[in-house]
């Protein structure tokens, strides 16, 4: 395993910045914003902003950065990642890369440790798509023919007393959507097999899947668009049909990506990835209503892209898991579809990627693994200015 130092440079991210930042037309800062109405966000709140001493974990181009603490002392972290030399994982994917660390600063390399040519099924197949697309959504060259992989994460579960991976696939032969992988030792090394309910395709027909366990043992499957299900006691499969979380819209519903869910102070916290934009009259907000709704605020797709500005992490609060969720309410500016945990002390931690699409927010880094300090303030998650990666 070759050791990653956490201190290493992070050559041509500024030309990368850079170019995400160089077809704004507007490059002022926005003004601090009084929030009036529920789906407003006041985007230079100073509590809500990625404290300036977070930087990458190590030098390797990923998204959707995971990290979670597994029984042998090991922190585990995964996450999308494209092919050797490659900043893109729309089309082609490795697998499953995974790295380990004992203190969260030094990490080293696991490898691949699900690769779609030595572990893979009905994953292996590529896809051939008609859609003429020649880039992904950040110019960067694609083929027709694809094989990837996003948003893996990788989970110790107590009472199976075993590693398991959910990850997704967003175009395949047999189906697109999420799956979930066992590990046939034990170990968070693998290898890895399909449970038995994706053995022949996916489990849940979308991305982004994720899983989550209760104190009681209880393993549940929570699914992009809003849905949750309970697994069955073996981890074969599901065990109820899924079921629509109860959460407080906003008046448009915006496109919602990461769903994951984790507890604390007995209440379960639903983390969500949402876009805030600026809006015409210059407030930021959640809800200017997708290009296909009828009720938008910009009815041409260029201006809807043009006013994107961050990329959130978005939490709701409930005592049931089911819900009903309370508000959603903003905890950290720009570091969305991600997931929280707790270290071997007891500090909560959030991690984060600094998403490259182009959008008017300002970062130092972007497709790059970090993790943020967090604290609770009553039952939400703000970042710690206090307290950094020592």
């Amino acid at each position: 395993m070759n050791k990653i130092l956490s201190g290493m440079a992070i050559l041509g991210m500024a030309a990368i910045v850079s170019a995400c930042q160089a077809s704004k037309d507007d490059t002022q800062p926005p003004s601090l914003q009084q929030v009036s109405r529920y789906g407003e966000i006041n985007v230079q709140d100073p509590k809500l902003q990625i404290p300036d001493s977070v930087e990458p974990l190590f030098d390797h181009w990923l998204r959707d950065t995971y990290v979670n603490l597994g029984n042998d002392g090991f922190y585990y972290l995964t996450g999308t990642v494209g092919m050797p030399g490659k900043i893109t994982a729309y089309d082609r994917s490795p697998g499953i890369k995974l790295w380990r660390s004992k203190d969260l600063k030094n990490w080293e390399s696991m490898g691949v440790v699900w690769d779609f040519d030595k572990h893979a099924t009905w994953q292996k197949d590529f896809y051939s798509a008609n859609d003429n697309r020649t880039v992904d959504l950040n110019n960067n060259p694609i083929s027709n023919q694809r094989r990837t992989l996003w948003a893996p994460e990788i989970h110790y579960l107590k009472s199976q007393k075993n590693y398991f991976i959910v990850a997704s696939i967003p175009a395949n032969p047999h189906g697109n959507g999420s799956f979930v992988l066992r590990s046939t030792t034990g170990e968070a090394a693998g290898p890895y097999e399909n449970i038995a309910a994706n053995s022949d395709g996916p489990l849940f027909p979308r991305i982004d899947g994720s899983l989550f366990e209760d104190d009681d043992g209880t393993v549940y499957f929570v699914g992009h668009n809003h849905e949750i299900a309970r697994m069955k006691d073996d981890m074969s499969g599901l065990a109820e049909p899924m079921r629509t979380l109860d959460e407080q819209e906003y008046s448009r519903k915006p496109y919602i990506e990461g769903a994951y869910i984790f507890k604390a102070n007995q209440k379960y916290h639903l983390v969500q990835a949402i876009w805030s934009f600026r809006m015409p009259d210059g407030s930021f907000a959640y809800d200017p209503g997708e290009p296909n709704d009828p009720t938008r605020v910009y009815p041409d797709r260029k201006d809807w892209a043009a006013n994107r500005y961050s990329y959130d992490v978005v939490i709701a609060t409930a005592d049931n898991i089911y819900g009903p969720y309370s508000d959603r309410y903003t905890s950290v500016i720009g570091a969305g579809h991600n997931n929280f945990f707790m270290d071997k002390q007891g500090n909560w931690w959030a991690t984060m990627f600094g998403n490259p699409r182009g959008d008017l927010l300002e970062r130092k880094f972007l497709t790059r693994p970090a993790i943020i300090p967090m604290k609770m303030e009553g039952d939400q998650f703000f970042p710690d200015f206090s307290r950094k990666l020592d």
